[in-house]
């Protein structure tokens, strides 16, 4: 297992070590000691999530409040799938900021998104199967939310715009100004 630090403080990208012959491939997807020795966090999770959507769905920028608070580690297991996350730490020198990566079925990649952060992603192929390993049980109380495609966050989520799918809810996602966070 390899992690890379990112532009956002806390935030990583996991690439783990495959094994390949011509039966297939076997890799390590979670190890709890590995994963903290290497970035320092609580690698502790609770709750797994699976979730397939079609081209075009647009899930976020959603986050969990105070207490109920989640940090996630995330996948793509089929397809693609550009996935974002936003510093959402008023205290953090990268308050503000985000960053994204692209991760699908093939390069295996993880990315952990800390607790305080707004995440979401975006469908880049025909459909995708993505996985969120969660620290915290989900609270319908707790949710927090920006607005996707909000001016002052100006978020690249590689799709042209009238491709985008979104839920009921995320249509009105509050802005960034506005600090639902």
């Amino acid at each position: 297992m390899k992690i890379k630090e990112t532009p956002l403080k806390d935030c990583y990208i996991i690439e783990p070590t495959i094994f390949e012959d011509e039966r297939g491939y076997f890799f390590e997807k979670y190890n709890e000691q590995k994963f903290e020795q290497l970035t320092g966090m609580n690698g502790h999770f609770v709750q797994d999530n699976i979730s397939k959507s079609n081209y075009g769905v647009l899930r976020g920028l959603h986050l969990q409040k105070g207490d109920h608070a989640q940090a996630k580690l995330v996948s793509c297991l089929e397809g693609r799938v550009w996935d974002v996350a936003v510093d959402l730490r008023r205290d953090s020198p990268t308050f503000a900021q985000w960053y994204g990566v692209e991760l699908t079925a093939e390069n295996r990649l993880q990315f952990y998104v800390p607790r305080g952060f707004g995440h979401g992603f975006s469908v880049l192929s025909e459909s995708a199967v993505f996985a969120y390993k969660c620290d915290n049980f989900y609270n319908k109380e707790s949710e927090g939310g920006v607005l996707w495609n909000d001016p002052e966050l100006n978020i690249d989520w590689k799709l042209p715009a009238e491709a985008v799918i979104l839920s009921d809810k995320d249509r009105v996602q509050p802005t960034f100004a506005e600090g639902n966070f």
